[in-house]
C-alpha cells in the first residue's frame, strides 16, 4: 500500500510517498481503506518543526489524524459486522491517515450517515466537534457580536454559519475579497480584511472573539473584546497564540480560554464527532470544501494551505474522487 511520511522536519517537499507492507488489525483495532484524509493547518505547522513544546512527533511519520473509509478488516474481539461499512475514525496525535490503510482502534470507528458523502464527512470530521466544543463552552445569545477569526478556513467556516443559527451578529475576518464573499455568503452580517491596516477600527467592540488566527491578529481582536466579554484564543497560523496575558485579561474582566480547554477526552471527542456529522447529514451546516488532491500530492497541499490559497477544507484523495461516497 502507498504511504506518504514526513521523512524529516521541513518544507513540504520532506512528505515523501513510497510503498509499505499492508496492514493487519491486532485485537480490538480495525483496518480502514482510506478514502479521504482531512489536511489541517497544524499539520502543516508540526512539519515544519514548530510546536515542539505542544507535539512530540518525530519523524520519520505519517501524517494525518482524521480521515474516511471502508472498514476491511477487523481483530479479535471486535464485532465482523463492521467490515465493509462506511466508517470515520480519529486519530489525534498517533496520525497515520496520509495512507491507503490505517490501523484504528474499533472503539474510535464511526458510522458515516447514508446521507453524507465521505469527503463531506472528512471535512468536517475535526473541525466539526472543536467548533461544537467551543460553542458549547462559550454559547452564544441572540444578538451577541461575536468576531470570528480566520473565518474562511475550515473551522471558521463552520463557526460563522453556527453563530448564524444561534442569532448572533456575526462578524467574520479573513483576508481577500474571494475569502470575505464566501463569509458573508454563510451567514456573517459583516466581513473585515484583517490584512489592512487599523482593521478594527470599524467594528466597534463585541462580545465574544473566536481567534482562529492567532499573533497579532488576535492581539488587535482583544483589544476590542468588551469588558465582560469572552475570548477564545485557539489559532496559530500566524506564527503562534495570541500574545495575551491572563492577569491582562482578567483586569479587564475578559473571560481568556486557550488551546488547553480544547483539548476534550476521548470519549467527549467522539460524542462530538457524532454530533457534527449528524448536523452535516441534516444540512444544518455544510462544510466548504476548497481543494482536493490525490494522495501523493500531499506537499502541494501543505504549500496551498501555507500559502493561504484554499477557501474552507483541504483534503487528500487517497482514493480517486469517482470511487468516494
Amino acid at each position: 500500500m502507498r504511504i506518504v511520511e514526513a521523512v524529516r522536519f521541513g518544507e513540504p517537499d520532506v512528505l515523501v510517498a513510497r510503498e509499505v507492507t499492508d496492514l493487519t488489525a491486532g485485537p480490538g483495532e480495525a483496518v480502514v481503506g482510506v478514502a479521504v484524509t482531512d489536511v489541517i493547518y497544524v499539520e502543516t505547522q508540526i512539519r515544519s518543526g514548530w510546536g515542539r513544546d505542544y507535539f512530540t512527533v518525530e519523524p520519520p511519520y505519517v501524517p494525518g489524524g482524521a480521515f474516511t473509509g471502508h472498514v476491511l478488516s477487523v481483530g479479535a474481539d471486535v464485532d465482523p459486522g463492521w467490515v465493509g461499512r462506511r466508517v470515520a475514525a480519529r486519530t489525534n496525535a498517533a496520525g497515520g491517515g496520509y495512507a491507503e490503510q490505517a490501523v484504528v482502534a474499533a472503539d474510535a470507528l464511526i458510522a458515516v450517515p447514508e446521507e453524507l458523502g465521505l469527503p463531506e464527512a472528512a471535512a468536517v470530521l475535526t473541525d466539526g466537534p472543536t467548533a461544537l466544543g467551543l460553542l458549547d463552552a462559550l454559547p452564544l445569545r441572540p444578538g451577541e457580536r461575536v468576531l470570528i477569526l480566520a473565518a474562511a478556513g475550515g473551522m471558521g467556516t463552520l463557526l460563522v454559519q453556527l453563530a448564524h443559527a444561534a442569532g448572533a451578529y456575526v462578524i467574520g475576518a479573513a483576508r481577500g475579497k474571494a475569502k470575505l464573499d464566501l463569509v458573508r455568503e454563510l451567514g456573517a452580517d459583516a466581513a473585515v480584511d484583517y490584512s489592512l491596516p487599523d482593521w478594527t477600527a470599524q467594528l466597534g467592540t463585541v462580545d465574544l472573539v473566536l481567534d482562529g488566527a492567532g499573533g497579532s491578529v488576535g492581539r488587535a481582536a482583544f483589544a476590542i473584546t468588551a469588558p465582560g466579554g469572552r475570548f477564545s484564543a485557539h489559532g496559530a497560523p500566524s506564527g503562534g497564540f495570541a500574545p495575551i496575558e491572563a492577569a491582562e485579561a482578567e483586569t479587564r474582566g475578559v473571560a481568556l480560554r486557550g488551546i488547553a480547554e480544547l483539548q476534550f477526552p476521548p470519549e467527549e471527542v467522539r460524542q462530538l464527532a457524532e454530533r457534527a456529522l449528524a448536523e452535516a447529514a441534516a444540512g444544518r451546516f455544510r462544510p466548504v470544501i476548497g481543494r482536493s488532491f490525490p494522495l501523493e500530492r500531499a506537499a502541494q497541499a501543505h504549500a496551498a494551505i501555507e500559502a493561504r490559497e484554499v477557501l474552507g477544507k483541504t483534503l487528500l484523495e487517497v482514493r480517486p474522487a469517482a470511487t468516494v461516497r
